[in-house]
């Protein structure tokens, strides 16, 4: 649980940023891939990314402008992309202006629970960097290259004229 606003808002930027470059990296064509008939597409988890943050502020009385959590799969990587980039800006901009480390230890009703709110910044990241991963994962199966998150990705060794890992 975050207890001073600062450490959250260094979290929220190194993981914004990695979410970032994942989502930068998704196609048009890739949105519709899904591994069987009744599992998240691409674009589908790609935009469950973007419209949890509001979804979730909102629960605790942030309101992020611009992106409707109820808003249907864009049909575009481009417009799932910058959408992130808005919420993930209102986001740092909304706690940094209206919430102080005081602040978070207020409780809101969290899906019939009470939780503070220093525990929700810290459930919404690692949502996302769980999400995220899940991404990684239907992208290499899309046929996609993925970007390394926490360090190179096959593709990054190679680049690097480096042997991949076995594996």
């Amino acid at each position: 649980m975050y207890a001073a606003i600062t450490d959250f808002i260094e979290d929220w930027r190194a993981e914004s940023e990695r979410t970032a470059k994942v989502l930068e990296a998704l196609t048009d064509a890739s949105l519709g891939f899904s591994p069987s008939g009744y599992d998240r597409t691409v674009g589908r988890l790609a935009w469950h990314l973007v419209t949890t943050v509001p979804e979730m502020l909102a629960r605790t009385g942030l309101q992020v402008e611009n992106v409707d959590e109820d808003a249907p799969v864009p049909e575009t990587a481009l417009e799932i992309a910058e959408a992130y980039a808005e919420v993930s800006d209102q986001l740092t901009g909304l706690v940094q202006e209206q919430w102080t480390d005081e602040t978070l230890k207020v409780e809101d009703d969290m899906y019939g629970s009470r939780w503070m709110r220093g525990l929700t910044l810290q459930v919404l990241l690692r949502h996302e960097i769980h999400h995220r991963a899940q991404l990684t994962v239907l992208m290499r199966m899309a046929g996609l290259r993925v970007p390394g998150v926490y360090g190179p990705a096959r593709e990054d060794w190679e680049d690097m004229g480096m042997t991949p890992p076995e594996v």
